[in-house]
Formats: structure tokens, C-alpha cells, sequence
């Protein structure tokens, strides 16, 4: 099945398995003979060069989701051209993550969450690769893909750190925060779980590809419905545990990663197959 990359020159270097780093996530410091490739897209550039290295005898790619230095903001990260660079890499697992606020009690900050549906609330970005003539539907009733989901869970539970499996992240324009009102509506009314700004249109994108996604979310603090003022020493503090967390997690995926996703858990590679017009 063809995808909107067909056809486009392919950087000289390659990797199966993609990471995305959010906020606190600028560097994975795994990689072996790590090169920084500069991609250049339709869409314009990603939002820094890709790192490539070799890790656990597989290529890996790594994109800082808001360049190093934290210099994009939510709304303006140009996420078609992340999402085109790592596919026009060869890319199949993109293990993205991101930083997010708690919406309920039980799920505290520190806390990692593998969300399995989202609720978007963001404004105007640009969703989609197909624009015409060429018109896909993708299916995203179940958004995450389930095999990496599982390979996530079973990382976390060999290295004894505890992941809330399942929940609904709701993704907001940003880049300001919730008003207490909005705040109680996102956890009262559309009974979410977790907050943030970066999951729409990444994870759209990556299912119009065809390429295997799944978001490892970071709790940072309690949004604020909870009315539970934090410093931001401690949410230097709580970031800084959590991207630990994340790194050996994600360093633990990449050991038990299949080469190829597995047709009989994962329908992400073949999410074109009924989609287009």
C-alpha cells in the first residue's frame, strides 16, 4: 500500500525504531556511532537534526520534539515533517515521549502512564498528508498501537517501574495551561486521565504513514483542577526523575523490540488499506 512518501529520495542513513523526546528529553545518551542527520522534507524542516546511532545491534533514530534547548513551542513544532523524516528514514516503532499534568488523584506526579485514547482539543494545526487528490479516512478508534504498548509495559514491569496501563490523554493547543474551569471539564465531563499539548497531529500522522506508535507519558504535576500550587523547583525535580525513568524504559523496549511488527497484534502497518478514496 503507497503512502504520501512514495517516491521521495531517502536520507543515506537508515533506522528501524524512531524516539521522540519531549520536554526534559533532549538527548537519550544510548546510542554507538551516533551520526546527527539533517533531513529535509515537503513540509519544511524538523525541528532539529536527527541523531542515528546504533544501540542493542538495531539502528535508532532520536528527534527532540521541541529542537535541544526546548525552543518550539507546542503549537508551532511542524510535526508533518517530524513525523515525514523519520518515516523517509525507514522508521517502523516510534516510541514518543511526552511530559504531562494528572487530571485524577490516583495518578501522581512521577507517575508514567501508556495512554490508549486521546480527546483533541487543539485548534489549527495541520493533520493530515493527504490534501488531494489522493483522500484517506484513517481509522482512529484505537490510536495507539497495541504490540509496542505491550513491549513498553513489559520493559516497565522487568525493570520493577510502575506504568499505568491505559488511559485517555487529553491534547490541548496550548501553550498556556487550563483554566481551572476547562481543567474540570477535561476530568469531570470528558473523563480524561492526563493532560498535554504535543500528541495531536503526531499521532495522526504516524498512523497515515503506517508506522507503529505508541506515547510513554510523564506526569510532571496536577493540573489544575486539583488547585495543588507546585514550585517550579519541584517540577524541576519530578521532570528530572521522570526522564530518568523513561530512558531506562525505553533502553529496555529497544532490547525486546521485534524487527518487523507482528500482523496478528498490529494493524498500524496496514492503517491504509481501507482508508483511501
Amino acid at each position: 500500500m503507497s503512502t504520501p512518501i512514495t517516491g521521495i529520495s531517502k536520507p543515506p542513513t537508515r533506522a528501524d525504531v524512531g524516539i521522540i523526546g519531549g520536554s526534559g528529553l533532549y538527548d537519550p545518551g544510548i546510542f554507538e556511532k551516533a551520526e546527527e542527520v539533517k533531513v529535509y522534507t515537503p513540509y519544511g524542516l524538523p525541528s532539529d537534526s536527527i541523531v542515528v546511532g546504533e544501540f542493542a545491534g538495531r539502528r535508532v533514530a532520536f528527534l527532540p520534539r521541541h529542537g535541544r534547548g526546548h525552543k518550539i513551542p507546542p503549537h508551532r513544532i511542524n510535526y508533518r515533517a517530524n513525523i515525514w523524516a523519520l518515516k523517509s528514514l525507514g522508521v517502523k516503532w516510534v516510541i514518543s515521549v511526552s511530559a504531562v499534568g494528572s487530571l485524577r488523584e490516583e495518578l501522581k506526579p512521577g507517575d508514567l502512564v501508556l495512554p490508549d485514547q486521546f480527546i483533541d482539543l487543539t485548534k489549527k494545526r495541520e493533520y493530515t498528508f493527504f490534501e488531494g487528490p489522493v483522500v484517506a479516512h484513517v481509522s482512529m478508534a484505537h490510536p495507539f498501537c497495541e504490540a509496542l504498548r505491550k513491549r513498553i509495559m513489559q520493559a516497565g514491569e522487568k525493570l520493577g517501574i510502575k506504568i499505568h496501563y491505559g488511559g485517555t490523554y487529553v491534547c490541548i493547543e496550548g501553550p498556556r495551561f487550563s483554566t481551572v474551569a476547562e481543567s474540570r471539564v477535561w476530568r469531570d465531563v470528558f473523563k480524561a486521565d492526563i493532560i498535554g499539548m504535543t500528541l495531536v497531529p503526531e499521532v495522526n500522522l504516524a498512523c497515515e504513514l503506517q508506522m507503529c506508535y505508541a506515547t510513554l507519558a510523564m506526569i510532571t504535576d496536577y493540573d489544575v483542577w486539583a488547585e495543588k500550587p507546585v514550585t517550579a523547583e519541584e517540577v524541576a525535580r519530578v521532570m528530572s526523575e521522570n526522564v530518568r525513568k523513561a530512558k531506562e524504559i525505553v533502553v529496555e523496549t529497544l532490547k525486546i523490540l521485534p524487527e518487523e511488527p507482528e500482523e496478528e497484534e498490529c494493524s498500524c502497518c496496514r492503517s491504509l488499506q481501507e482508508a483511501l478514496l
